[in-house]
């Protein structure tokens, strides 16, 4: 038989598969668990995430009489982020950073000032610092996961008493899922890299299996009947058909949000192809992650910095759509006020506006619309709600779940086809398989993954 295109396109797909079957098993199933982490949370500790005002119309307690009875209760530490939700029955969450922390922080950022005047204005040394840290991927954050030098607590900004701390089991729980997505809990780059190369196959498979997909012949395209077996499951079947009709047609309904979430997710696994994505969008990405903030001008008469509820009200009439704000506060007499705002709903689009701030002033340092954007910056920052889900808020994430739930069932329901078409064939050759086993002679599988489309 001669060896076609098709066939070649079928071995590709079967052997890819095999190979990397395991990793992209754990890697969806882990992303599937992942998407809902928020929801989940608030929901099993909701006495934690929600708050109820004392009296109806009630209103929030001063950021600033917040900020101050929690350094006053953790006098080793000082409110470096807090973050007021959109929601008035949620709980607002205040960061503590250990004043040794901080100390440490500006000492560094001072040595990376004076390298990168040394160097003409370029990071040197202090960009690979920065880097090195961010290959942790992020612990630390979101809560103090493997960071002692920060936590962030869930506090009722209606009577200022503390509710519960972001760093509880269940955030462990999703925090490990995260680590198995990301970088399969492998440290030291290797778990990331098996990821990075399994998410490049997977797109490889994508296109093997779409071939695969549609009709064999050209002149069979303009056929329907030829397409309609393609779009259906035939649930009237025995369970092999089925199963066929799960891993084909189910993998095409997901093939345009699986693409998505793979072409995203590489921008983790590996820095060339994230510059390459900067080069080709014309923006950096993560850029903003790495972004300095800018200096506050210092007053010689020693002003005092403005309070955070100053800072959140002029935040307030700078960018006056609703959201939720997080508010990163000056660590230092130079540094500057940094304020994102995102909206927050059903279907709403998961953009962040941010303000940069004199923390004497109040000026305007630098704004960030994400309105005003060229469509490649918007595309840019888009890129971590495209990759998580929320990019379309809670509309978008159901999507993405289901999605997910079936790259997770992709390799399980492509394994049962191939081991069927493996007896089909030993049943066809009764006196080949019975030497086979006398001799242990391997069997080669054939490439069914994708299996040639059925009849309707």
């Amino acid at each position: 038989m001669n060896y076609t295109f098709r066939k070649f396109m079928g071995d590709l797909h079967l052997w890819l598969g095999i190979g990397s079957g395991l990793i992209l098993f754990v890697v969806c199933l882990s992303g599937t668990i992942f998407t809902f982490r928020n929801e989940v949370l608030e929901t099993v500790e909701a006495d934690a995430y929600h708050v109820a005002p004392p009296t109806p119309g009630a209103r929030p307690l001063a950021a600033s009489a917040l900020v101050a009875r929690l350094e006053q209760v953790h006098p080793a530490s000082q409110v470096t982020a807090l973050t007021v939700p959109q929601d008035p029955a949620r709980a607002w969450q205040l960061t503590l950073t250990s004043r040794e922390a901080i100390k440490r922080q500006l000492a560094e950022e001072q040595t990376e000032r004076a390298e990168a005047g040394q160097h003409g204005g370029k990071a040197g040394r202090g960009e690979g610092r920065r880097e090195g840290r961010g290959g942790k991927e992020g612990k630390g954050k979101k809560g103090g996961h493997g960071n002692h030098d920060s936590q962030t607590l869930l506090v009722n900004p209606y009577t200022g008493a503390v509710q519960g701390n972001t760093d509880s089991a269940w955030s462990k729980f999703f925090f490990t899922m995260m680590g198995l997505h990301r970088w399969l809990l492998i440290e030291g780059g290797v778990g990331r890299w098996l990821v990075g190369v399994s998410t490049l196959i997977f797109l490889v498979l994508e296109v093997t299996g779409l071939i695969l997909w549609a009709p064999a012949k050209l002149k069979q395209w303009r056929n329907w009947k030829m397409w309609k077996p393609g779009f259906k499951i035939k649930w009237s079947a025995g369970w092999k058909r089925v199963n066929h009709d799960l891993h084909n047609t189910l993998g095409f309904y997901s093939f345009l949000l699986l693409t998505i979430m793979a072409l995203t997710g590489l921008c983790w696994s590996f820095e060339w192809y994230r510059d390459g994505a900067s080069r080709l969008m014309g923006a950096k990405v993560f850029g903003a992650r790495d972004e300095k903030p800018l200096p506050s001008a210092v007053p010689a008469g020693g002003a005092r910095p403005l309070s955070a509820d100053e800072l959140l009200a002029l935040a307030g009439r700078e960018l006056p759509a609703p959201g939720t704000v997080r508010l990163s506060l000056p660590k230092g007499p130079e540094g500057s006020a940094n304020v994102f705002k995102t909206a927050t709903g059903f279907f709403v689009l998961s953009a962040s506006d941010r303000l940069m701030l004199d923390q004497y002033s109040g000026a305007v340092l630098k704004r960030d619309i994400f309105a005003d954007k060229p469509l490649n910056e918007q595309l840019v920052a888009l890129i971590r709600p495209l990759h998580l889900g929320d990019v379309y808020g809670t509309f978008s994430k159901i999507l993405y779940f289901v999605a997910c739930l079936i790259a997770t069932s992709l390799p399980i329901t492509g394994v049962i086809i191939w081991l069927n078409k493996l007896r089909k064939k030993n049943k066809r050759n009764p006196a080949t398989a019975r030497r086979r086993a006398r001799t242990g002679e391997a069997i080669r599988p054939e490439p069914v993954l994708v299996a040639t489309r059925p009849s309707a």
